[in-house]
């Protein structure tokens, strides 16, 4: 036999009950119908790896997607709290001795409502230095007219996203009538002020470039006060350690301050993605568990056809363990082969989903993601090696336990009822 050393112990693999596994297996006089259910468990292991990859590789990477499309506008976090002008700059001097902490940008925040003509929508503004912001812009933001320089100080210059600026019909250098709602002795009462459009920009999220006005911060500071609508957006040289860098910025600010990282801020959006994930899985195990129980039909179909050639081993002197090791060959053949050409059919179909989606929209003629609905006109595919290897793993264990109570059916097999021909 073939010996393996594993952890101290001794695991024999004995050839003659892998070669009669394989025979069997392979065997041309075998019944047709058991080769027919054979090939559809090898079938139905593969389709089930191959798809199961191929969509975790697709849901990696719409979540990338996602992450970067809101972590263009949104930083890695920000800290929240009352300060005045002199306090931010010295906390913003304080934070940018940090080693975590790439880039800072202050950052004036509030609701108002944009008029033009009898067009009316509500807005989320914010004030923004050009030479902070800058830093904190992520490339996946495209202005379409202008840039953040043109956001000059006392120049009351706007930059919009273009689904508002579609919606409201506004070109560059049309004016804009901008309301803000204040609460003054429990009356509403409104501050208006008039802007110019300098630029518009696409950071595809709806909630981005239909909602958000971007203006220099010190025009917006001479409409609302600073110390109640006040932020400091900061971005880190890796994403997912923000969490860790709010940790150590709370540290050095104190508690007079709250500290939100972007994994708090957009939480249900990837809780969501992680339940798709989760369920897509289990689902699209129940595809391997039936090929699992094809082997199952398989096998016990084998060992009732073969209870002859049972019975002559059993009187060769051939063990019942050595049976029943030769039935679980034969299911971890089919096992380790569905899986195999799964993985690396998946792998294939993963890794060129984004050139073959359009290929497919162009064959079949319809788009799969239109860009008038969908942000993300190009299907993303990220493989990770992780994942392949539970899918693998998990995938190998049901189909090969599948094999175990066949192959313990075939040490029942009496060899002197089967010779005597009962």
């Amino acid at each position: 036999g073939i010996y393996i050393q594993l952890q101290s112990k001794t695991i024999m693999i004995n050839k003659t009950e892998f070669f009669i596994g394989f025979r069997y297996l392979n065997s041309k006089k075998s019944n047709g119908f058991i080769s027919f259910v054979s090939m559809m468990s090898l079938t139905g292991i593969v389709l089930g790896v191959a798809t199961l990859i191929t969509i975790l590789s697709v849901m990696n990477g719409f979540e990338n997607e996602l992450r970067n499309r809101l972590l263009s506008m949104s930083a890695h976090g920000y800290i929240e709290g009352p300060m005045s002008e002199n306090e931010w700059e010295n906390q913003h001097k304080l934070i940018s001795e940090s080693d975590e902490v790439k880039a800072i940008s202050p950052t004036f925040v509030f609701n108002g409502i944009i008029k033009d003509g009898p067009s009316i929508r509500s807005v989320n503004v914010n004030g923004v230095i050009p030479e902070y912001e800058s830093k904190i812009l992520d490339n996946n933001i495209k202005f379409i007219a202008g840039d953040i320089d043109s956001l000059k100080k006392d120049s009351n210059s706007v930059l919009i996203g273009q689904n508002l600026a579609y919606s409201l019909n506004l070109f560059i250098d049309d004016d804009i009538l901008l309301m803000i709602p204040i609460v003054n002795n429990g009356v509403i009462e409104p501050i208006l002020s008039k802007f110019k459009v300098k630029g518009f920009f696409e950071a595809g999220i709806q909630e981005h470039d239909s909602s958000l006005v971007l203006m220099n911060f010190y025009d917006a500071s001479k409409l609302l006060t600073i110390n109640n609508n006040f932020r400091l957006r900061y971005s880190v040289d890796d994403p997912m350690l923000s969490q860790e860098t709010s940790e150590k910025l709370s540290e050095l600010l104190g508690n007079k301050y709250s500290i939100i990282d972007w994994t708090q801020e957009n939480s249900a959006y990837f809780g969501a993605i992680k339940l798709e994930k989760v369920m897509m899985s289990i689902v699209l195990m129940l595809v391997i568990a039936v090929a699992a129980f094809n082997i199952i039909a398989s096998l016990i179909m084998t060992v009732t056809e073969k209870k002859d050639d049972i019975a002559v081993l059993r009187t060769l002197g051939i063990s019942s363990r050595s049976i029943q090791n030769i039935f679980l060959y034969q299911g971890s053949l089919i096992s380790f082969v569905g899986v195999t050409v799964g993985v690396i059919l998946g792998c294939v179909i993963a890794i060129n989903t984004p050139e073959w989606a359009p290929m497919l929209e162009n064959f079949f003629g319809f788009q799969i993601m239109p860009s008038d609905v969908f942000y993300v006109t190009r299907i993303p595919s990220i493989v990770n090696t992780g994942d392949i290897a539970m899918i693998a793993f998990f995938s190998f264990l049901i189909t090969t336990l599948a094999s175990y109570y066949p192959a313990r059916r075939a040490t029942e097999i009496e060899p002197a009822a089967v010779l005597r021909g009962e």
